[in-house]
């Protein structure tokens, strides 16, 4: 596929004779968005629940595994259907009912642009103010926030081919530089951790492995694997994704566990801005390949956001295509990271805390998705194939049915459920999050876990498997 190509689908079912590549393919789209430096702060967050060097990695690489695993179960869908994410979900919810939840995947999925491009221009800035002293901090700040948008919106709008190079490029740059990089931080490293936890830590640090990566990912499963031939492997899909967004991020992870055993002082101001403070660690010749690998973490990440928000419009009917659906959404990102980087001074923190309600929302959304495909879509096969496309067709169709009530029931139920056991740091947040949680709770493990995320999961899952089989008993009949 020619990569210097606009793409032309959009939620479109991808023709059989344009799908093409492997299975392992995905590796380099979840790879390189999931690259950033955050991942060390990760590491530092999961120390703070009170688990040891071992018990950290432990459970850290079981949540960002778990996590991951329903991301490629997501994605086996767009294997065989050739249909994006949030299009795929007008089965559970109904064409008219599916609103709701693809209007809040759109907002996630531009919130962490405008955070994501944000956090690029940030740390740029404050890696050229030590390579260039002389440049003023507000013109390193536009300079670096006009570059990352640029390249957002100019890679979105080419599409599918062109992320699916870009992510495999930037991923093998990412490789060589935070080697170097861990190789250079090594004397800061040490084991001197101990574990105060007790096996609610353990879970706690499971569940909040799982909130920090995957979970924030599953509405954009199917997004990248819908080129790939209907014929693919389903297990070799959901490993390649699970592996490519889990495996990299893993070692990012065990550098932030390990920094903490061994510097306490700078893991901490790692736990609030970790490419400035990591920056300030290193030698001057490393600064300017440190500034790539800093930027381009996030930039890869953004990437995927636009392009996964642009469809994710489409499927809230919005009738134009979707290369001009990733202008509305770039133009979007520039004026959000504008107010945040020129405008506002606390605005940022709270953005961040109303994107985690979103999380759970998008917790609930996926175990309604993976039941209804693996209960009543045969796995996913009847959304495409030569043999049985009916689902698949019914889901492009505006006629198909409006609403599906188990599964709007079943989001609407396990959100709130989740939103009530899960807290913020923002005040006006916590007002209206946590209300089904004590204040020891609150303040212990169970609330900075924001089990919230992983219970509306299980929420929605189970009461949508309940309701349609008392519906499907009622169509039965008595006799």
């Amino acid at each position: 596929m020619d990569t210097m190509a606009v793409e032309q689908n959009g939620i479109n079912a991808v023709p059989e004779a344009e799908r093409h590549g492997r299975p392992r393919d995905l590796f380099w789209p979840w790879a390189g968005s999931n690259l950033s430096l955050f991942g060390v702060a990760f590491g530092v967050y999961i120390v703070g629940l009170g688990l040891g060097v071992v018990p950290a990695i432990i459970t850290g690489a079981i949540g960002y595994a778990l996590s991951f695993l329903l991301v490629g179960l997501v994605a086996i869908a767009g294997a065989r259907s050739g249909v994006p994410t949030m299009t795929l979900g007008r089965a559970p919810f109904g064409y008219q009912g599916n609103k709701l939840p693809a209007a809040l995947s759109y907002v996630s999925n531009v919130g962490w642009e405008i955070v994501l491009v944000t956090l690029a221009a940030q740390s740029g800035a404050a890696i050229l103010g030590r390579l260039a002293p002389g440049v003023p901090p507000t013109t390193a700040t536009a300079v670096c926030f006009a570059v990352a948008a640029v390249v957002v919106i100019a890679v979105g709008v080419y599409g599918h081919a062109m992320i699916m190079v870009v992510q495999r490029y930037l991923t093998y740059a990412f490789v060589v530089l935070t080697v170097v990089y861990m190789i250079l931080m090594a004397p800061r490293l040490g084991v001197s951790l101990e574990t105060t936890a007790g096996p609610g830590g353990w879970v706690g640090g499971i569940i909040f492995a799982m909130t920090l990566l995957g979970l924030g990912w599953v509405n954009c499963g199917a997004d990248y694997s819908r080129y790939l031939p209907s014929g693919s492997r389903p297990r070799s899909v959901a490993l390649w994704t699970m592996l490519g967004g889990a495996l990299p991020p893993m070692v990012l992870l065990v550098f932030g566990v390990l920094l903490a055993g061994g510097d306490p002082s700078l893991a901490e101001a790692a736990g609030g801005d970790p490419v400035a403070a990591l920056a300030g660690a290193l030698p001057t010749w490393f600064l300017l390949a440190y500034l790539l690998t800093a930027i381009g973490g996030f930039l890869a990440g953004a990437i995927m956001d636009i392009y996964s928000s642009g469809l994710s419009m489409l499927a809230l009917g919005v009738p134009i295509r979707r290369h001009y659906a990733v202008l509305i959404d770039g133009l979007l990102m520039v004026l959000g990271g504008y107010y945040l980087l020129f405008v506002s001074t606390s605005f940022l923190a709270t953005f961040q805390a109303f994107l985690a309600i979103i999380g759970v929302v998008m917790a609930a959304w996926a175990a309604v998705f993976l039941v209804d495909m693996w209960r009543l879509r045969k796995g996913g096969r009847s959304y495409g194939g030569p043999a049985d496309g009916a689902d698949r067709e019914r889901l492009l169709r505006p006629g198909a049915p409006a609403l599906h009530w188990p599964g709007l029931v079943s989001l609407v139920v396990a959100s709130v459920v989740g939103l009530g056991l899960i807290t913020s740091a923002d005040e006006n947040i916590a007002a209206i999050v946590g209300f089904l949680m004590s204040r020891e709770l609150e303040s212990g493990t169970f609330g900075a876990a924001n089990i919230g995320v992983v219970v509306a999961l299980v929420v929605a899952g189970a009461l949508y498997y309940l309701l349609t089989a008392f519906a499907r008993r009622g169509d039965r009949g008595p006799g």
